[in-house]
């Protein structure tokens, strides 16, 4: 019994069966990156529910207390999550400083995975925005919260529901861009 070899028509087809496959994933590609959509923002299932319920030991050196969600209540309050060894951390830290500034939001920091002596010398360093700052060594809670990576910053509404996130670090166009309009949101917000 002898096999018959492929003819000449379904041969070229299997050879052109790659070459269109790769072509698709390229038009899916391109379709993504023409689509105007922010490839930085990461939806986060959290939008809209209840802020994770949270109690972090304070950042020993500091006068202040740690993070406890049941301050949220009735404020607006801007959870942000750094990290001494983060380098964007750095970066975004004078937007940070400005933010802490603004007395009609809470700033609470959540340092994630950090050597308490390091977060201390961190803020010691470049100044500390933060009314609590709570320690989370093993990253438990920042696994509550859906964090990827730091930095990250969570928006609190009035009535303890995240209300926006914001994934890496802020810079002065994200401030005014997003998070600030975000911010008029909530303090307008009936609690």
């Amino acid at each position: 019994m002898s096999k018959e070899a492929p003819g000449p028509a379904s041969r070229r087809l299997f050879l052109l069966l790659p070459l269109g496959l790769f072509l698709a994933l390229c038009g899916v590609f391109l379709m993504q990156l023409l689509s105007g959509r922010d490839i930085s923002e990461i939806p986060s299932a959290l939008i809209g529910e209840q802020a994770p319920a949270t109690r972090l030991p304070p950042l020993p050196g500091t006068n202040l207390p740690g993070l406890d969600s049941g301050e949220f209540a009735g404020k607006v309050t801007l959870v942000n999550v750094f990290a001494s060894w983060c380098v964007p951390c750095r970066d975004e830290h004078p937007m940070m400083m400005e933010l802490g500034r603004d007395g009609r939001f809470s700033v609470a920091g959540l340092n994630y995975k950090d050597k308490p002596a390091n977060a201390l010398q961190f803020l010691t360093d470049l100044g500390n925005p933060y009314t609590a700052i709570g320690t989370d060594d093993n990253g438990r809670a920042g696994i509550d919260w859906g964090v990827y990576g730091v930095p990250e910053t969570f928006l609190v509404g009035k009535d303890g529901r995240i209300a926006y996130k914001h994934v890496g670090p802020l810079t002065p166009a994200s401030v005014t861009d997003r998070l600030m309009p975000e911010i008029e949101k909530a303090l307008a917000a009936q609690p």
